[in-house]
């Protein structure tokens, strides 16, 4: 008994120890670890890369292969169990008019048509890079893009499911890229605000009120109304992530600014100015480490208002456009009451904007916490 008494004292002492030894990072991740629920949406958020990167994959068909014979299909109820064994499968659907001349979608129940796993299907270029025909779900002996639609199909025809893979992947790097931006844009002016002060930071500071005051949706339409309707996909798709980090950049330049000004004054960074060091190297390799986690996680944040800036763009036409798949473009289909209260299936795609934002938001509030300095150990 005594030795256990001896023992614990000795395990405190030495995880005590551990603790006084450990580098930020280490109590930054020990903290994290805590926040069951920011773990929980990290992993929704590595998730939701994964489909990002791998979205031909997880889709089932292609996602602008047009059918007149299932246009507004609702989505397709998957069996799990066949005579009492699991065999996922799915009814072969038939079209037909009924006594009202309305289109609806009948099972035929005599035919089931078995869905499997790593299914052939139209094939794509894994990373761009390796031709492969497999894919996530699918259907045996069918072809899947007349017998699978787990998520209904749009006017066209389209799957849905398919179409919100490839929109994940378009919104979430449209947000990711605006982050970067905007996150070298916030920590360049910030930093040289802070750090160089006088006329140069009351430049940079007006301009941040400028920027602030103007309201953001006049700001986003005339910033649209800017690029050119003949412009490609791609060409579009750089311009609106642009128009989104010159918006996005000016609260983290004041965080930054803030920050600067309470370090300039640090004896380390008098010591890095007279061994020499220019005002950028002083600033990316002495300034910034000091604080990086409090940016990772002002970074995490700030993505789903990319995300939704985006979605919002798009859905009032002033975005992306078709043919170019997001979010927002997707969400154009429900924009009446009409289709909605007809096809509500079309408002689908509002629910993996809605996880997304809820994720980043409770990974940044977890990161946050996490890299508190004066949080609890």
């Amino acid at each position: 008994m005594s030795a256990t008494h001896a023992a614990a004292p000795a395990a405190v002492s030495a995880r005590a120890r551990s603790l006084a030894a450990a580098g930020q990072w280490r109590l930054t991740w020990r903290r994290f670890r805590r926040h069951r629920l920011a773990v929980a949406c990290g992993v929704i958020v590595l998730l939701f890369y994964a489909v990002v990167l791998f979205a031909e994959f997880f889709a089932t068909t292609d996602p602008n292969r047009p059918s007149a014979m299932v246009s507004l299909m609702p989505p397709q109820q998957v069996h799990l169990f066949d005579d009492g064994q699991f065999r996922p499968f799915v009814y072969k659907v038939e079209r037909k008019r009924n006594a009202m001349f309305e289109l609806v979608y009948t099972p035929n129940t005599a035919v089931k048509i078995p869905v499997v796993l790593f299914a052939k299907g139209f094939p794509y270029k894994l990373l761009g890079i390796v031709p492969v025909e497999h894919h996530l779900i699918g259907v045996q002996g069918a072809d899947a893009g007349q017998t699978l639609f787990l998520l209904g199909t749009d006017v066209q025809g389209r799957d849905l499911w398919s179409r919100i893979m490839y929109a994940t992947r378009v919104s979430l790097t449209v947000g990711l890229l605006g982050v970067t931006i905007s996150l070298t844009l916030g920590v360049l002016l910030g930093g040289i605000s802070g750090l160089y002060g006088g006329a140069i930071d009351e430049v940079i500071q007006r301009v941040i009120e400028i920027v602030r005051s103007v309201p953001t949706i006049p700001l986003w339409m005339g910033f649209s109304a800017a690029v050119p309707r003949d412009w490609t996909v791609t060409q579009v798709y750089f311009a609106i992530t642009i128009i989104i980090s010159l918006v996005s950049w000016t609260e983290l330049a004041r965080v930054v600014r803030g920050r600067f000004l309470a370090l300039r004054e640090e004896d380390f960074i008098t010591a890095a100015e007279l061994d020499g060091c220019s005002r950028l190297r002083v600033i990316f390799r002495h300034m910034v480490p000091s604080f990086l986690s409090h940016i990772i996680a002002v970074t995490t944040l700030t993505l789903p208002v990319m995300v939704l800036s985006e979605t919002s763009l798009s859905f009032l036409g002033l975005g992306l456009r078709p043919p170019a798949i997001s979010w927002g473009v997707l969400l154009q289909a429900a924009q009446n009451v009409e289709a909605v209260a007809t096809t509500p299936w079309l408002l689908l795609p509002a629910v993996p904007v809605i996880v997304a934002v809820l994720a980043f938001n409770f990974l940044g509030d977890g990161l946050r916490d996490a890299a508190d300095p004066y949080g609890k150990t």
